[in-house]
């Protein structure tokens, strides 16, 4: 996996841009979000966030163009926060500067001081434009410029498009820090009391401040909102990676009773939704499923014979090589934003993209007349969202976020249960048999037993005539005497 470096300073001392860190707070402080700054720049969503985490470094004319963005917004930062034309204190970390980067073929001058008050250069459709020019993707950075520029004239959402007349125009855009509790003082105040010699802001009470956060979600209502935006998502994505309607929702399901049960964790995660997508993925593609006999053949496959192929294609791949097809060219996530997602290598991951796509290739018409990489991304990407959405009605009718929240509660308190429960008889068993076994073990004495088949003893035998003979003779002939020892010879 990729480590982040958003907590490090990873610029480098010469580079124009700021450190990962200062880029999302200018992002923040600006109100605007990812999807608004990659379409400014002219890049993916992912490419930002990776961009503000650290994991990559914008290169090439979109890095002159996001180093452009990034010092206007400073400028009008800076201009804001000092009205009276007063030089603030440098918040910005040492070796990032705001000088945008000179464009190729421009000659460099030295830098000079400027005032602080004086708002930079900010990218306009027309300088925009023509930096990109005889690049190939200069219409998207014509019209990120043109995005960039209605979105800084509009309030945020939500906010009062009116402004106190005490209160300078340029207050909106202070730069404050990302979740800072807000208070009941003006944000000019907030500004003024920056400078030297301001008195120290006043700390609200914690009845004023819980009136100052009348917006604040409960951690409830925040998974509920989370549910509702990605739940159906993400119950199309698990279709494709295993082609059956009730494990989808089960994947789903599964998936959101653990975010809520480490909601803690979720809550404060770069990504939530990328967070509940991985376990939606691993449950989905476990192995242990082929056992069951709900989950041991598929679903019935759509009828165009142009879904089939795609369906039966990626369900014919590897699960591995399958999950990152669908991150990849389905989802459109950078490669390395899909390797450390799937825990692999990045080059494990290009070799799995290849791969899968030389067997989307083969048996999809569509990808087979792509000329390009880029064309068969774009391809495979609009095959694969239109696959996802013709998927089965009941694919998308799942419970309410309510009853997935307590269903992930009932049954985490049902597992709880039965673990005690188990326990306790465990102990009580052993215990049981601890007081009850002697100490020390006595042979029993074996009872007497009749035995039969022996013949009985009845004395000394019958004789014979020899015998009886024999014995009479001894008898009658004396027992001892010298003529027993002489020999008789006649």
């Amino acid at each position: 996996m990729t480590q982040s470096t958003a907590d490090t300073k990873a610029t480098d001392a010469m580079s124009p841009l700021p450190t990962p860190k200062e880029r999302r707070r200018l992002r923040e402080a600006k109100d605007l979000s990812e999807a608004q700054v990659a379409a400014t720049v002219g890049v993916t969503r992912a490419t930002v966030r990776s961009w503000e985490t650290g994991r990559t470094t914008p290169r090439g004319r979109k890095g002159q163009i996001y180093a452009r963005f990034l010092a206007s917004i400073a400028s009008e930062l800076a201009a804001a926060a000092n009205p009276d034309g007063t030089a603030p204190p440098s918040s910005r970390p040492a070796g990032s500067t705001a000088t945008p980067p000179a464009t190729p073929g421009t000659p460099t001058t030295p830098a000079t001081p400027r005032d602080p008050s004086t708002p930079g250069p900010s990218p306009t459709p027309s300088t925009a434009d023509g930096t990109a020019k005889g690049d190939s993707g200069s219409e998207h950075v014509g019209a990120g410029a043109e995005a960039s520029c209605a979105v800084a004239a509009d309030p945020a959402p939500g906010g009062d498009a009116t402004t106190p007349p005490d209160t300078p125009q340029g207050d909106e855009l202070a730069p404050t820090e990302p979740h800072a509790p807000r208070t009941d003082t003006p944000r000019g105040d907030e500004a003024a009391a920056t400078e030297p010699h301001a008195p120290p802001p006043r700390t609200p009470r914690a009845g004023e401040a819980e009136d100052a956060e009348p917006d604040a979600l409960t951690p409830a209502q925040a998974f509920d909102a989370l549910y509702l935006a990605a739940a159906p998502a993400l119950a199309q994505q698990t279709y494709l990676l295993t082609g059956r309607t009730r494990l989808a929702r089960e994947s789903v399901e599964r998936a959101f009773h653990l975010a809520w049960e480490h909601w803690p964790q979720v809550a404060t995660d770069r990504d939530p939704v990328g967070w509940v997508r991985a376990a939606a993925h691993e449950y989905a593609l476990s192995p242990w499923h082929r056992f069951r006999r709900t989950h041991k053949h598929p679903d019935q496959p759509p009828v165009e014979p142009e879904r089939r192929a795609l369906l039966d294609t990626l369900l014919d791949l590897p699960p591995a090589y399958r999950r990152t097809a669908l991150l990849y060219d389905g989802l459109g996530l950078d490669l390395p934003d899909a390797a450390a997602e799937m825990e692999a290598s990045t080059p494990a991951a290009a070799s799995r993209v290849l791969n899968a796509r030389a067997a989307l290739v083969d048996r999809v018409p569509a990808a087979r007349r792509a000329k390009t990489p880029e064309a068969l991304s774009s391809v495979l990407r609009e095959r694969i969202t239109d696959l996802a959405l013709a998927g089965p009605p009941a694919l998308t009718r799942l419970p309410s976020a309510r009853v997935v929240r307590t269903g992930g509660e009932r049954r985490r308190r049902f597992w709880t249960r039965s673990a005690i429960a188990f326990t306790t008889l465990i102990v009580s068993a052993t215990s049981f048999t601890v007081v009850t076994v002697p100490h020390h073990h006595v042979r029993p004495v074996p009872l007497g037993v009749r035995v039969g088949g022996v013949p009985v003893n009845s004395g000394p035998q019958r004789l014979t005539s020899e015998d009886l003979e024999l014995r009479d003779k001894l008898r009658t002939e004396p027992a001892r005497g010298p003529h027993r020892l002489v020999l008789d010879i006649r």
